[in-house]
């Protein structure tokens, strides 16, 4: 039989979040944000590991400095 089990679920969402968090904290570290929104965002990818990434992408990518 084909398919996809509950634990190989549970390890490609383990590592897709584990993918997106690095990502997210890479591309915070390497913009330059106005004020302090470079620490805040830190602060929330890593205190809400599976929203924090997400709002990221989502919010915070629009308060980048533009160059």
């Amino acid at each position: 039989m084909i398919g996809i089990g509950l634990s190989e679920l549970i390890i490609l969402l383990v590592v897709f979040h584990f993918v997106l968090w690095v990502i997210a904290t890479i591309r915070i570290l390497r913009s330059k944000f106005v004020g302090n929104y470079k620490i805040i965002w830190l602060l929330v990818v890593l205190v809400v590991p599976v929203i924090g990434p997400i709002a990221y992408f989502a919010i915070g990518k629009k308060q980048k400095e533009s160059t």
